[in-house]
């Protein structure tokens, strides 16, 4: 692939590795910075309004401002700062945020557009069909639906007697074993106790159960589910390291009279030290843990060029500390998995925890050290795969529910970190590790898609049809596989033939790629980036990835890093989308560093 990058700047590949260099902090790694968030902002503003109004008067007011600055042309909402399309939940819960803080006459204008776009988008603001509209999003996942309904019955925008609209969530079944959750069909996902506790509890308070028994039953166990909620919280009182989440536990807490609990104010001061200067929030406070795992992943072999061994030490150091030694609260998980945050709010999960590995394995797989972490970590792993043979997000056999399933991209993350570290343990895992990357690989084959794609779970496209992005999991599937430091055999490669076939004839005519209309320089570096690991691994005609590859790398070089913005790919908890500002920059040394070798 040299004689493609004969064609760029020959500067190209060191100005992306210097500037992704000079992103690192002051500790060594990289922070990153996610999009600011209409959602979590308009969240945020309405809980500090309930605890306390006159209080913090300036965050809540400068957070309507910002609202109102970045409302839609349409009226609506979308979920980040750029020009994401509107969606109802985010217009639902800005609408919210102004009727709840009590600044209708004030932003008039505002909330006549953003109703227009409600109206126009239902059918009616009348509640009803607004309701129904909701839950129809988010099918059985009560997770959300529940937390909005709930905002807009606190801020009275379902009408006389809105909490009727409002599910009542079973905050009584928190107090049962963590290993009964899956038997019991709850309809919300496994991270969402805090939501399910004090959601369940505003409901309960504005709308009681008719049923005597199930109404004692709850006020019983009221205080239980407390002290429990109490536990789950952090140190730092952020929830999941979210503001939305941590926003909606604290304005139901201070709307039933607990606003001077432990929990409300834990929840206020996160919120407090959240907010960004111009008034904003975003989503999770960041995702260190993962942009500096594919920051490392980017440089591959070639860190040693790039980072010194003092440098390289201090990542190896912090990536170690970021191991969870303890079973986790939220989840139960056992020890040994990493979260996506050095923040107290992480809880552990198989993509990131796969990422640690690889990275652990590219900056000090000679360590003692790394090696008894990396055997936790894969142990870890192995524990999690579900009977189908894929790998989940957080906890093993819930699958019910979308964000609980197993997936093909997580899938092959795990595939790659058990196999580049397979040589380094003992006879026992090896055995073991055999059987599960079978497994995995059985599972692969039978979740792509006819034409060759695979369809990933935490990222998206808001502007594709149905908003999936096959791209993105094709491309991460493809190039796990085929970097994993193990000969590639006969089916795999001819369903990676397939992919790349695929691939190929997703190309968009300026040479990007892109699962909406629109090329965007994170999918385009991710495509090329699979395309160019194939080479010497798969039977397949070079002549037209060596070209496709070429007309990739040119648009990244002539329109890929002009963006103004970044692409929202990101897909959070509950159909949240975000963009990541590092994203790009990884990618795309990602795909010049493959391009090099």
């Amino acid at each position: 692939m040299n004689d493609i990058l004969k064609q760029q700047p020959a500067c190209a590949y060191q100005d992306h590795v210097t500037a992704l260099l000079a992103e690192r902090n002051a500790s060594g790694f990289w922070e990153g910075r996610l999009s600011s968030s209409p959602l979590a902002t308009a969240v945020a503003v309405f809980a500090l309004f309930k605890v306390n109004s006159e209080r913090f008067c300036n965050p809540i007011e400068k957070g309507l401002e910002w609202l109102s600055r970045t409302q839609n042309p349409d009226g609506g909402w979308g979920d980040t700062d750029g020009a994401d399309p509107s969606n109802l939940s985010t217009t639902l819960l800005c609408r919210a945020a102004f009727y709840g803080c009590r600044a209708i006459g004030k932003y008039e204008v505002t909330l006549n557009k953003a109703e227009r776009w409600i109206g126009a988008k239902v059918g009616s603001l009348d509640p009803k069909p607004v309701v129904e509209a909701v839950y129809r999003t988010y099918g059985q996942d009560r997770t959300f639906a529940v937390p909005i309904l709930t905002m807009c019955a606190l801020a009275d925008c379902l009408g006389p007697g809105g909490w009727r609209h409002v599910a009542a969530l079973p905050f009584e079944l928190a107090i049962f074993p963590r290993r009964l959750f899956r038997w019991l069909n709850l309809s919300v996902v496994s991270y969402a106790l805090p939501a399910l506790i004090a959601m369940g509890q505003a409901k309960y308070c504005f709308d009681p159960p008719g049923n005597v028994v199930v109404r004692w039953i709850r006020g019983a166990v009221r205080q239980t589910t407390l002290r429990f909620l109490e536990r789950l919280q952090p140190a730092n009182g952020g929830f999941l390291e979210a503001a939305p989440l941590t926003g909606f536990v604290t304005m139901c807490l201070a709307a039933t009279g607990l606003a001077d609990h432990g929990i409300a104010r834990k929840g206020a001061e996160f919120l407090l030290r959240s907010v960004r200067t111009d008034g904003s929030w975003p989503i999770d406070t960041n995702l260190a843990t993962w942009v500096t795992t594919l920051a490392v992943k980017a440089f591959g072999d070639d860190i040693e060029k790039n980072i010194s061994g003092s440098g390289r030490k201090q990542l190896v150091d912090w990536l170690l500390g970021q191991q969870f030694r303890q079973v986790h609260p939220f989840t139960g998980s056992s020890p040994g998995g990493w979260g996506w945050t050095d923040q107290p709010g992480a809880v552990p999960d198989a993509d990131d925890t796969a990422g640690a590995l690889v990275a652990l394995y590219y900056l000090g797989r000679e360590r003692a050290d790394v090696r008894s972490a990396a055997e936790r970590g894969i142990t870890w792993l192995l524990n999690l795969q579900n009977r189908d043979g894929g790998i989940p997000t957080f906890c093993r056999g819930w699958g019910k529910l979308p964000f609980d399933r197993s997936c093909p991209d997580i899938t092959a993350h795990a595939i790659q970190a058990w196999s580049v570290w397979k040589d380094f343990l003992s006879l026992s895992l090896q055995k073991r590790l055999n059987c599960a990357i079978a497994k995995a690989m059985h599972y692969l084959a039978h979740h792509q898609r006819e034409d060759g794609a695979w369809l990933p779970l935490w990222f998206g496209n808001p502007f594709a049809l149905e908003q999936a992005n096959p791209v993105y999991g094709t491309a991460q599937v493809v190039d796990a596989l085929l970097n994993r430091s193990q000969p590639v055999d006969s089916s795999t490669q001819e369903r990676i033939a397939l992919s790349i076939k695929w691939l190929l004839s997703e190309q968009k005519e300026d040479g990007s790629w892109g699962a909406g209309a629109v090329g965007a320089a994170e999918e385009t570096a991710l495509a090329v980036k699979a395309l160019v690991s194939c080479k010497g691994q798969i039977q397949i005609d070079y002549a037209d990835i060596e070209q496709a590859v070429g007309r990739g790398l040119g648009w990244l070089r002539d329109s890929g890093q002009k963006a103004d913005k970044a692409a929202p790919i990101g897909l959070y908890f509950a159909k949240l989308w975000y963009y990541e500002g590092l994203y790009r920059s990884i990618f795309t040394l990602s795909a010049y560093n493959a391009a090099l070798d």
